[in-house]
């Protein structure tokens, strides 16, 4: 069963959207119901949801706020939300749906069918116990099942709060659910090597270095990234 965690500003839409999840109880628990961002905060990281249902719209920190101001975190997000403007900034973040209040069920239960794929699909992924394939790929597992790539084609990886947006040659984009750290360990080929805070970056790809403070990479793409001073050194022994 999995666990889930409400936190909506509005104690009338807290609580109609956990009488509606009662529906679920055999599939789903409500374990935590928070009408204030901040004490959500305080508590979520104890509860250890599988998803939260998320509100957007909440003063003094809005949804996407929350989710940043959390850091690390390992559940799933469905955002629940009067206004349909977020929807993108919702994609974005790789949510697993975006509700409309008031919720309907129908579209509840498709959000959660969706988020039980979603969560059996990263158990897939750590069944295989590591990441990596080989030494020459990757397996990135999203919402939509597990990618497997070679290491070759990723021009550069950036963070994107806590998913990681792989670039890859044929234009394509994968979101994966997990940190930039996580990948850095897994990138450790002499042409890979993370040049600021956000970015990792396969040096095949590069066609310009240009001098400055830390100095800036110009890509084949013809994308130019800045490099932190501190990487600046170590970035150019590998360059030349």
């Amino acid at each position: 069963m999995l666990k889930a965690v409400i936190l909506d500003d509005e104690i009338r839409g807290s609580k109609l959207l956990h009488h509606k999840l009662e529906s679920f109880e055999e599939e789903l628990q409500v374990v935590g119901v928070f009408n204030e961002p901040a004490k959500a905060l305080d508590a979520i990281a104890g509860l250890a949801p599988d998803v939260l249902f998320l509100d957007v719209e909440m003063p003094g920190m809005n949804g996407f706020q929350f989710l940043e101001r959390l850091g690390s975190f390992d559940f799933e997000v469905i955002f629940t939300t009067a206004y349909d403007s977020y929807t993108l900034e919702a994609l974005r973040l790789s949510a697993v749906d975006y509700l409309m209040k008031p919720v309907d069920e129908e579209e509840l239960q498709t959000a959660i069918s969706r988020l039980y794929r979603r969560v059996s699909s990263k158990a897939a992924s750590k069944d295989l116990k590591s990441v990596k394939v080989s030494n020459k790929r990757l397996t990135l597992p999203t919402a939509e099942g597990v990618y497997i790539i070679d290491k070759s084609n990723i021009i550069r990886v950036e963070a994107m709060s806590n998913y990681s947006v792989f670039l890859l040659t044929d234009n394509k984009k994968i979101i994966v659910s997990k940190t930039l750290k996580e990948y850095e360990s897994l990138l450790t080929d002499e042409f890979f090597i993370r040049i600021n805070r956000s970015v990792i970056v396969n040096l095949s790809y590069v066609v310009k270095y240009r001098k400055g403070d830390g100095g800036t990479l110009e890509f084949n793409d013809g994308t130019e990234v800045e490099v932190s001073p501190q990487r600046k050194e170590l970035l150019l022994q590998k360059l030349f």
